[in-house]
Order: structure tokens, then sequence, then C-alpha cells
């Protein structure tokens, strides 16, 4: 692992590639345990929050020990930005849990994407950000497609695809204060500091919907929060050597691993509805990332 507080390391884009797409690998493994846990594959069921708690647990341990190892420098934080960012990470995160309950994991995975759809919406209104005609283009095709997936008419199919909306919707503003944090913090700082505030409202949360874990269960748990750890670490550092232009495309690869996983594990299969909605999604989501190279031009 690269030291969280390396300035300018040198341009690598396979290995950032590489980083990518384990970090899409492990993001994907969460939401699979995450089914197990919350569907009854381990035991009893756990609600949503109990699963989030224990995803914000075992992460905190895990970069809290590697703070005790690597002791990087910390500057002083925006304790207000931290804490808009990690309420509504917090709140992403529970809704994406409970989503992988009710619908396919490559469905959940996908309306997922819209994240960075409503984050751009969002930080017209926030940040005055302009959005050009291209821009809006990636945002309808996006949101079509995530229409198609909610599948009006089928009851349990739209709560759990209304979940996940939710869920991008979080994920989404989330965006905007990483954004006001980036540049002003580092990024092993700024990702202790999510995980301590996470875990804390998490914990209050929790108290009102606790249920002892079966030993399965707490072995996934600690599963869920060690491998999203994974997957910031390698995203973190896979935006250190390349371009994040570059190496975001690489995460869309989330998709096919959670459709494998669902495949593998529950026996789930995407059927056409589900290859249409996904495909809208992440043309949209290209065009978006596409505009995002060329910001450097006026926004027409």
């Amino acid at each position: 692992m690269l030291s969280p507080d390396l300035k300018t390391p040198d341009q690598n884009p396979a290995l950032a590639a590489a980083l990518t797409v384990a970090a899409a690998a492990f993001a994907a493994g969460t939401t699979l345990l995450a089914k197990a846990i919350g569907t009854g594959a381990l035991g009893d069921p756990l609600h949503p929050l109990q699963i989030s708690h224990g995803r914000f647990l075992f992460a905190f341990l895990a970069f809290s020990s590697a703070a005790l190892v690597l002791r990087p420098r910390f500057t002083r934080p925006s304790l207000r930005l931290h804490l808009g960012r990690s309420a509504l990470g917090w709140g992403g995160v529970t809704l994406m849990f409970a989503a992988a309950a009710f619908i396919p994991l490559s469905d959940a995975t996908a309306i997922s994407f819209l994240n960075p759809v409503f984050g751009m919406l969002l930080a017209t209104v926030f940040l005055g950000e302009t959005v050009g005609r291209w821009r809006w283009l990636s945002a309808g095709l996006a949101l079509v497609g995530a229409l198609i997936l909610i599948r009006p008419g089928g009851e349990t199919l739209a709560f759990g695809a209304l979940l996940a909306l939710g869920a991008a919707v979080a994920l989404g503003g989330e965006l905007i204060f990483i954004k006001l944090l980036s540049g002003r913090e580092k990024p092993f700082q700024i990702l202790l500091i999510n995980n301590a505030i996470g875990l804390s409202l998490a914990s209050i949360a929790v108290a009102f919907v606790w249920h002892p874990p079966s030993p399965a269960q707490w072995l996934a748990l600690a599963a869920i929060g060690l491998l999203m750890a994974s997957a910031q670490i390698c995203f973190v550092n896979a935006v250190r050597l390349a371009d994040a232009s570059f190496v975001s495309p690489f995460f869309y690869l989330s998709l096919a691993f959670a459709a494998l996983y669902d495949a593998v594990i529950f026996g789930v299969r995407p059927d056409v509805i589900s290859w249409i909605g996904a495909a809208l999604i992440l043309i949209g989501a290209a065009i978006l990332a596409w505009r995002e190279t060329r910001k450097v031009q006026p926004v027409r």
C-alpha cells in the first residue's frame, strides 16, 4: 500500500487500473455479503442498520490500526464538512444494503451508478457548477435506465429499486462534500474521520434494532468492513497513480462482479430488463466521465 501522505507518486496507469478493478471486486463483495446477512442465508436476517454498523465498525478498526502503524500527519479537519459527508455516506450505504435484500445485485449496483449524476445535479445548486448539453444527456439516459430498473408494477422489485435510488441520491450528495474536502485534507485523514463519524452515527441507530449476530454473521460483518476499507484504499491509491478520469470507468466492472457473485452464490441472473436499464445507466455514466476529461474546454 502506498503511504497515505505521499504527494507526488510516479504515474503508473497499469497499476492504477488493476487497483481500481480490485476496488470494484471488493465493493461488489460487500453488497453480496450484505444480501446474505439481510436475507437470512447466514442465520436470522439482520436489519440493514445493523449491517451498516458492522461495515463502519470493522472499517474503522482497519483504518485506525493502519494509522497506528503508519503514523500519518494530520491537519485540522473541517468537522462540519466531515459530518455532512459521513451522514450522507452512512445513509447511502444503509439504503444500498437494504436494497440488496430485495433486488438482484446487478440491479442495485447499476442504480448506484447514478450517484455521480445526482452529484452533478446537486453541484449545480450548491457549488454553482455549469451543466452543458452533454451532461444533461448523460443524466437523462441514466435516469431513464433507473426508471426501467424500478419496474413499475412489481411491488417488491420496485421497492428494492427505490431503496437503491435513495442510496444513489445520498451518495451523490456525499460527492459534494468530498469535492469540498478534496485539496483541504489528505485522503487517509478523510477516510479515517469518515469511518469514525459513520461508526458513531451507526452505533446510535443500531441500538434500536440490535439482534445478536450468529458466528457466521459476525464473520460476514467483519468481511464487509475489511472489504470496504480495502476498496477505499485501492481506489484512493489508484487516483494517485493516474487521473481520476482514467481509473473511474474501471470501477464500472463492479456491475460485472455483482452479476457474477449473484449468479454463482444465489443463482440469480439478470434478465433483459436488467441489461437494458443497466446499459442506459452505464452509457450515461460513461458520457459524464468523458465530459470530465474535457472539462478544460468550455462547456456547451
